[in-house]
């Protein structure tokens, strides 16, 4: 099995996750730049980060990606098996893609300060919006680690980066980033770009 992963994007950093979480030996090929190898162009028709290969199986969506290593890989499993709770998960990965995800990028890509200030407060207004699920249970919406929380961790990690102070409002979400950062899974999925983001 071979991953084509970006050493700086929250997609692959999710998948990477996922990977130490479930200790899955895995070739990963970084793919720093723009410029994509050769092979990854002639694979996957979107030219896009993380793409899992699997001897004839390619995939190409991180989603879609971790969803597939949770079934392939069932120990520790990443869902829950009960069909009501699962679909609750399914739910939270949909908002935590669009709401989050989607800030975070349009955050990486902003053009001026104006708009990445415009963007920075949406994504932390929506983040402390959440903050009581936070505190609720030791992780999103459980008791036991899941894709949902290997989907939040890595956008998480990037807030410093981004530029963006929960404050004490953040108190619950703070709790819970300190105790998912120090999860072995967690540092053993970090780049050396990822590690210096949260320095």
């Amino acid at each position: 099995m071979t991953l084509y992963s970006s050493p700086t994007c929250f997609h692959s950093h999710r998948t990477r996750l996922v990977l130490a979480e479930k200790n899955i030996n895995m070739d990963i090929v970084d793919v720093p730049g723009p410029d994509l190898p050769e092979d990854l162009l002639d694979l996957n028709p979107y030219h896009s980060v993380p793409t899992l290969v699997d001897r004839d199986l390619v995939l190409y969506d991180s989603r879609v990606i971790v969803e597939y290593l949770d079934e392939r890989f069932p120990h520790p499993p990443l869902m829950p098996v009960d069909p009501v709770t699962r679909a609750q998960f399914r739910l939270a990965l949909y908002r935590i893609e669009r709401d989050w995800y989607g800030l975070g990028e349009q955050l990486e890509a902003a053009s001026d300060t104006k708009q990445a200030n415009r963007i920075r407060k949406m994504l932390r207004e929506s983040i402390l919006s959440s903050a009581e699920v936070f505190a609720v249970k030791r992780f999103f919406l459980s008791d036991e680690f899941s894709l949902v929380d290997c989907s939040i961790a890595p956008l998480l990690w990037r807030l410093g980066h981004y530029g963006i102070d929960l404050g004490p409002g953040g108190a619950p979400v703070q709790k819970y980033m300190d105790d998912v950062f120090s999860r072995r899974s967690f540092q053993e999925s970090l780049t050396e770009l990822e590690q210096e983001m949260n320095q």
